[in-house]
């Protein structure tokens, strides 16, 4: 068996309250607090349904009813509460003083929801920009990159500076005269450049006495 409904809804006023209901219910909740909602319209004198006087007064009449935006503070507390306790409203309503279920219900539907998805959709961006550039950056510090500039460094580390002078004798000539008066002829071989290895001299090729490179 279902619970027998507050009152007889045929006999009850429905659509917006009145001054005069507001005041009515306010004076009688005064004098006898809050409580008893099935029992309250009638004996205040209303023509109107438990429910709604009890709705009416938690959600506009009570004195200590809080109006305006929610604070930062308020916001955090929401997150916290709605973490704990999902969408049990009433129970996020009692941790905050002066706010209704539904008030807060409403204000996370249309406002903390919303701005807890741009949040996580920024974040979710943010996180994919960061992976495409540690991809492109070890890409970049591959083997496969960075192989041919280590082999040209490495070719270029072999190359000495050559600054040498010398005089020497090369296989074709002769330091003994072969002539009484004729002179002797010294090849003078001078070297100033890179050279990648020892190789012999070049100047022992040229047919002269005196070989310059």
């Amino acid at each position: 068996m279902g619970r027998s409904p507050c009152c007889e809804k045929a006999h009850t006023n429905k659509g917006a309250w009145t001054k005069e209901e507001d005041e009515k219910l306010v004076s009688y909740i005064k004098a006898h607090g809050e409580g008893r909602w099935r029992s309250l319209p009638k004996d205040a004198g209303l023509l109107r349904c438990g429910k709604s006087c009890r709705l009416r007064w938690i959600n506009y009449l009570r004195p200590d009813l809080k109006r305006g935006n929610f604070s930062p503070e308020e916001d955090e507390l929401i997150i916290k509460l709605h973490g704990m306790f999902g969408n049990k409203w009433s129970l996020i309503a009692g941790q905050l003083s002066g706010r209704t279920d539904n008030e807060i219900k409403n204000y996370w539907n249309t406002h903390i929801k919303r701005k807890l998805l741009t949040a996580a959709n920024q974040c979710k961006t943010t996180l994919t920009t960061l992976k495409q550039k540690k991809e492109i950056i070890a890409d970049a510090n591959s083997p496969e990159v960075t192989g041919g500039e280590d082999d040209k460094e490495k070719e270029c580390c072999h190359l000495d500076l050559n600054l040498s002078l010398s005089i020497s004798s090369p296989p074709h000539c002769s330091l003994t005269p072969t002539g009484g008066s004729k002179p002797l002829t010294v090849p003078l071989c001078s070297h100033l450049g890179l050279q990648a290895s020892a190789e012999t001299c070049s100047c022992q090729h040229f047919k002269e006495p005196f070989a310059f490179r």
